[in-house]
């Protein structure tokens, strides 16, 4: 089914008209935070005073007025209005009656439906696939928060790519596992980015970049502080509802992009065959 026969396209998504709004527009460091905060907080933000934004994205209030003026506004209060008209006419009617611990999975549920409405268009993750696919060794960067998930992609991915480097622990180390990946033939990074964004992070990805490498980059937003470090950028966001972020569409999306690379790898099934038979002659699952 496509977009029009659904009804709904990305920009619908609260999400999707603030990527909408802020595209083609040179923002500085401090009003990609802006933008970065709004995404994050996509629903809420049509209903937040320039003081409450600016204490969300850690910014000066005159910061908001300027990044407003930015996108073409007279002022905040001009862009909070711009974002009212064009917020959903309707809410949940059983919204309101949910818990705490339900709204957190209604926010993820609505995470998800953006990153399906994103990858209607498919060629962005094709594109990271065949990048992946063709970097022989392949390095995946994951640090903190992002660890986890750098750690459960290149698991599966060694299933199927011969040579999959774990990078999942900052320090001194990590840009001699970027050179020496570099010098064994790697031709792209992947890395898994997610608030609160490591400065570590930047650095290694801007490092990766000087080296040579095509850096593929999960975010939870398309203003993520990683952006400006990353050639493709696929952005999935998280909850923040509960006291620590919740994971869910970026996780997806490595699965996701996990398939695409497969996609790109003419002896991936049958390299997935062949562990299945090591597997099962092994013992190494209970049937």
């Amino acid at each position: 089914m496509t977009n029009a026969e659904r009804g709904t396209t990305v920009a619908d998504t609260a999400a999707g008209r603030l990527q909408t709004l802020f595209e083609g527009h040179r923002l500085t460091p401090t009003q990609r935070r802006i933008a970065h905060s709004m995404v994050r907080r996509a629903a809420d933000v049509p209903f937040l005073s320039s003081v409450e934004l600016a204490e969300l994205a850690g910014v000066s209030q005159p910061s908001v007025t300027r990044f407003a003026v930015a996108l073409g506004f007279d002022g905040y209060p001009a862009l909070r209005k711009h974002l009212r008209e064009v917020a959903p006419a309707e809410q949940s009617a059983d919204a309101g009656s949910y818990n705490e611990y339900q709204q957190a999975v209604e926010a993820e549920i609505e995470n998800l439906k953006h990153l399906a409405e994103l990858l209607a268009d498919p060629r962005p993750l094709q594109k990271a696939g065949r990048l992946l696919a063709g970097s022989r060794p392949l390095p995946v960067l994951g640090l903190r928060a992002a660890a986890s998930q750098a750690y459960g992609f290149a698991y599966f991915a060694a299933k199927v790519h011969p040579d999959v480097r774990l990078l999942n622990e900052g320090g001194t180390m990590i840009h001699d596992r970027i050179e020496a990946a570099v010098r064994a033939g790697a031709t792209a990074l992947l890395c898994f980015a997610l608030p609160r964004h490591p400065r570590e992070v930047v650095d290694t990805l801007t490092f990766a970049k000087g080296a040579g490498l095509t850096v593929v980059t999960v975010a939870d937003s398309a203003f993520a502080p990683v952006a400006k470090a990353s050639d493709l950028l696929l952005p999935a966001a998280v909850g923040t509802g509960l006291a620590f972020d919740t994971a869910c569409a970026p996780m997806l999306l490595g699965r996701v992009l996990l398939e695409a690379m497969c996609d790109d790898l003419p002896d991936a099934q049958a390299r997935l065959e062949e562990f299945d038979a090591g597997a099962a002659a092994r013992g190494l699952f209970v049937e």
